[in-house]
């Protein structure tokens, strides 16, 4: 294992329905990079999202921030870490106001109003607005709207362009771009193609 990465992952194995998704997975990444998981449908991509976000639990290996395990560190870990899974993971019955609230209230809050963040993702007009009434592409702006308004260094995404039109996921890579930049980190899944500048960019192919 690498003595100055921040994120390490340590002979990592994963089963499912007594299939191995993947197995013996070590790698390391560290602040300004990005790790693009690919693979085919089933190889395990989510699954090992999920892993790194502690929400569920590797069969075998280790996750270490920092030189510690994640299983340890707990809740110093999950501040770090800001996650968006293929599901939007917002609160239908709320506002697009409400449910950012509720998000700075679960995290660490970014120095930004709202009403800026909600107009940086197109929503300005929205934050009244009971999310079920929102479109799908306004659904995910909204969720990845989560990115702007808490404080994290690693950003775990899981296919974070689905339902996106071409001007909204050109604007969302200009903030992983930025995020990078602020040496923060990106780890996550997506169909489209990702260009980065430098060696920020590593990939990962679980078919493989």
């Amino acid at each position: 294992m690498s003595n100055t990465a921040l994120l390490q992952i340590n002979d990592l194995s994963c089963i499912r329905d007594d299939r191995v998704l993947f197995e013996h997975l070590s790698l390391s990444l560290d602040g300004g990079q990005m790790l693009l998981v690919e693979g085919r449908n089933g190889s395990g991509k989510t699954s090992l999202l999920r892993i790194l976000t502690g929400l569920k639990l590797a069969d075998a290996g280790d996750i270490f921030w920092q030189g510690q395990s994640i299983t340890r560190l707990g809740a110093d870990y999950y501040e770090a870490v800001n996650y968006v899974g293929h599901h939007d993971g917002i609160k239908r019955e709320l506002t697009c106001l409400e449910n950012l609230r509720l998000v700075q209230a679960m995290g660490k809050p970014a120095p930004i109003e709202l009403d800026d963040a909600l107009e940086q993702v197109l929503l300005y007009r929205y934050g009244d607005t009971p999310v079920g009434n929102l479109s799908a592409g306004q659904k995910r702006r909204l969720a990845l709207a989560r990115l702007l308004v808490t404080e994290s260094k690693l950003w775990i995404l899981d296919e974070p362009f689905t339902s996106l039109d071409k001007k909204s996921m050109d604007y969302f890579q200009g903030v992983f771009e930025q995020h990078i930049q602020n040496q923060g980190m990106v780890v996550m899944t997506s169909h489209h193609e990702m260009v980065m500048p430098g060696p920020s960019l590593k990939r990962l192919n679980l078919s493989e």
